[in-house]
């Protein structure tokens, strides 16, 4: 369940930008990885996990709004190709740039004090307190994320312009600063989710790449612009991955990839409709 919550928190970003926008971001995974590499730059810097969750989180939203407005804001009414073309040559600077600025060892991220240690289970066996801090910050996010798209005038008009741009820019709705906030909160959720996954997983070069087709997966299953769904197919790819490396580990690999095909054959469309 704590891989597939953090799996959520990391396509959950990718929910928000490819199903609601409509933008081919292959890029999302690098956000990632830069989380990351704020996690360890920034608790370094200011010896203060939470500060660095806190700073990270806001510059997070900074460089999403920036880079929405610079780069991705031409890219809605452009083909796929030219969405894909575009995003994987962002795919290449963000390594080369975390290249020249961090170098290419890999980095430890240190758990805090406060969650260090864990709690007992049986005689033997102990489960780690930050992990339980990593699943309560996933749910807390989705419950946030579920609200905001379901119960506020915001999210109203996110899922409004995500079924008909046109009408909704002749409503009056300034629909490029919509989907600018939409793209920065979709990057934040993603950098955020690589700094709390940092002290679990390391810090090392190409970490985004690893991440970025499962998180396709997990919207393709869940239904595209799905948040529901993508909460629902994220927990299903944690129990059939983990259980498959447990139980049948020559083909754990695949198990996921079988998982995709047999809900595609029954729902073409994914589990759940679009803004559910």
């Amino acid at each position: 369940m704590q891989y597939g919550l953090l799996l959520f928190l990391i396509a959950s970003g990718l929910t928000l930008i490819f199903g609601i926008m409509g933008v081919i971001n292959l890029a999302h995974g690098s956000f990632y990885m830069i989380g990351a590499y704020m996690a360890f730059s920034l608790s370094s810097l200011t010896g203060n996990f939470v500060a660095a969750l806190v700073l990270g989180v806001v510059l997070a939203v900074a460089f999403g709004y920036v880079l929405e407005w610079c780069f991705f804001s031409f890219l809605y009414e452009r083909e796929h190709l030219q969405q894909v073309l575009m995003t994987y040559g962002l795919i290449l600077v963000f390594e080369e740039m975390r290249s020249i600025l961090v170098g290419d060892d890999v980095h430890g991220v240190p758990v805090p004090d406060w969650l260090a240690g864990g709690i007992a289970i049986g005689n033997d066996m102990t489960y780690p307190i930050y992990r339980l801090f990593i699943s309560g910050v996933c749910v807390l996010l989705a419950v946030a994320m579920y609200a905001a798209l379901k119960k506020t005038r915001l999210g109203m008009m996110v899922r409004a312009g995500a079924t008909n741009r046109e009408m909704v820019q002749s409503l009056g709705i300034n629909i490029s600063l919509l989907y600018r906030i939409v793209f920065a909160v979709g990057v934040a959720i993603a950098v955020l989710a690589g700094m709390i996954a940092a002290p679990v997983s390391s810090v090392y070069p190409g970490m985004g790449g690893s991440v970025l087709i499962i998180c396709f997966v997990v919207v393709v299953i869940g239904g595209i612009g799905s948040i529901k769904g993508a909460l629902v197919a994220s927990l299903l790819i944690g129990f059939v991955d983990t259980f498959g490396k447990v139980f049948w580990q020559q083909a754990a690999g695949a198990l996921i990839y079988v998982l995709m095909a047999a809900i595609l054959l029954w729902k073409p469309e994914g589990l759940f409709k679009q803004g559910t």
